[in-house]
């Protein structure tokens, strides 16, 4: 599932916001959501509930 969720955010089919649900839902880890999108996710969860 990491790869092809991957491919499709560099394919601009998956946003940032789709793939940090990913996470939410327990699909990636936060590990795979850093890899995937170059930011830490905490870092992107803190933000938004601020």
């Amino acid at each position: 599932m990491f790869s092809l969720i991957k491919q499709s955010f560099n394919n601009k089919w998956y946003t940032i916001e789709d793939v940090k649900t990913f996470v939410q839902i327990r699909i990636l880890t936060k590990d795979e959501y850093k890899q995937i999108t170059g930011q830490d996710y905490d870092a992107v969860a803190e933000t938004q509930s601020a």
